[in-house]
């Protein structure tokens, strides 16, 4: 049975970083594996900065064991855990420095007692998980890199923002903290121009620079305290009992779920069940309850449900307005693409 790529470079990697010269005839050898594999995954170790030493006179490899640090005894789990997050989990979340967490999780990995070694490979085998949709983001190491270093030095920034409305906002600001939420990574902090706290999209940043300037952060500001009762992570500045109801056929797929902090449920005879939020904020979820489509009603608050109404009613004009133009060049398409 052939290996896995992750268990055949960590093999690569024990062997490497034995201390012995290897060739690549030996190390092929030793592996399994043609040579060309043995030198693809080298271009591998040296992409993620693992320095893989080439001595001419004796035509072979090798890794400086130095170059590793030693590994904490884990047990079997607890190895297993922090692999799964570097080589599967790591797709979930749009992680910055993914080559030094896999570089991490290689140097874990090659110093591991054999049994567990065997453990973690034969289990990691059989774990799939399936990423998440993701923004793009453009040289995000970078950007994540520039800013986490502005907020921790609290150096003021001055930046070019992409409002919703496409709108450019130029000003000074304030970074706290960085978040990741809704598949993107956010930047919390205090603009400049107007005093007030907000959250922006990384990606929606398109220019900044770190001015030589400080910034005196409010002590009084706490995170948890500002996102509060919000949905997800803005909050508009007023609470509301949201009330919903579900029916029977969708309730196996959001009553195990710790939605909000201020979740109730509630069962009717008829099988349906009643959810129940405080919520600061209706903009968030609204969102949340259309992915339900018609197998929920707002009861409560009636401005929610009016929002729902427009949306839903704005999604069947313009579904209705599809002319027979499209829809003629659509089905031309799909009768080539059938062919």
């Amino acid at each position: 049975m052939k290996t896995s790529r992750v268990s055949r470079i960590i093999q690569l990697l024990t062997v490497l970083q034995s201390g012995q010269t290897c060739t690549v005839e030996g190390l092929a050898s030793i592996l399994k594996i043609s040579k060309r594999m043995i030198f693809r995954d080298l271009n591998e170790l040296r992409g993620i900065g693992v320095p893989c030493s080439f001595n001419k006179r004796e035509h072979s490899y090798k890794i400086d064991p130095s170059f590793f640090l030693s590994t904490p005894n884990l047990e079997s789990q607890e190895a297993l855990g922090l692999l799964l997050l570097a080589h599967k989990a790591r797709n979930q979340i749009h992680f910055p420095f993914r080559d030094s967490m896999l570089k991490a999780a290689l140097k874990i990995e090659s110093d591991l007692p054999e049994n567990t070694k065997r453990f973690c490979n034969s289990a990691l085998k059989r774990i799939h998980i399936k990423a998440n949709p993701q923004e793009r983001m453009d040289l995000l190491d970078s950007k994540f890199s520039q800013f986490l270093e502005a907020i921790l030095q609290k150096k003021i920034l001055n930046i070019l923002y992409i409002g919703p409305e496409k709108n450019e906002v130029k000003t000074n600001f304030y970074p706290y903290h960085l978040m990741y939420n809704d598949y993107a990574w956010h930047v919390l902090g205090k603009l400049e121009v107007n005093k007030k706290i907000c959250t922006l999209k990384l990606n929606h940043i398109r220019e900044f620079e770190v001015l030589d300037k400080c910034f005196i952060e409010d002590e009084l500001f706490d995170l948890s305290h500002y996102i509060g009762r919000a949905w997800s992570m803005r909050p508009e500045g007023k609470l509301y009992h949201v009330k919903l109801k579900f029916l029977p056929e969708i309730i196996h797929n959001i009553v195990n779920v710790q939605w909000h902090s201020s979740q109730q449920t509630t069962f009717e005879d008829d099988g349906s069940m009643i959810m129940e939020f405080w919520v600061d904020g209706l903009d968030e979820i609204k969102w949340w309850i259309l992915s339900y489509g018609d197998k929920v009603q707002v009861i409560a608050p009636e401005s929610l449900r009016q929002m729902i109404k427009e949306i839903a009613q704005n999604m069947v004009q313009q579904n209705e307005k599809v002319s027979k133009s499209d829809l003629t060049n659509f089905q031309v398409c799909d009768s080539i693409e059938s062919e």
